[in-house]
């Protein structure tokens, strides 16, 4: 967590926000969690340890967390964006069930594989990609 918290430092610096123990709080329960969590799921488990920190600094605090890059939004098309770690994991997609919003991710070197040699045969040098089915998982089947 040393790094992320480089990171952060770094980007609050860079923007002229304040350095508070509250984001620094958050973005270590955020990253305790495997999860793909919503702002109101990550507020529930920082309460959880830190009565004392509000929804709103949650709130701006993920804000925070996508713009330095430290976290990805997924939209999994139920209203409701979630969030997951995104600073030094490994690149992975995602199968999502319509009936209950489970999210299954998935990484298939011949995925990449496919969207690299797609992309160079057009001429194309992609920046970054996701791949989200959606679908119903074996629970919902």
């Amino acid at each position: 967590m040393h790094k992320e918290i480089e990171i952060l430092d770094a980007f609050i610096r860079s923007k002229g926000l304040r350095r508070t123990p509250q984001r620094k709080k958050i973005l270590s329960v955020f990253l305790s969690t495997e999860k793909h969590v919503s702002t109101q799921e990550l507020h529930r488990l920082v309460r959880k340890k830190f009565r004392n920190i509000g929804y709103t600094t949650v709130y701006r605090t993920i804000r925070i967390l996508l713009q330095s890059g430290l976290c990805r939004e997924i939209d999994i098309g139920d209203g409701t964006s979630r969030y997951e770690h995104h600073y030094n994991h490994r690149h992975h997609d995602h199968l999502i069930c319509i009936k209950c919003n489970r999210l299954i991710e998935v990484m298939d070197p011949r995925i990449e594989r496919m969207q690299e040699k797609m992309a160079k045969e057009r001429g194309f040098r992609p920046t970054a990609h996701r791949l989200e089915i959606f679908g119903l998982c074996r629970e919902c089947i």
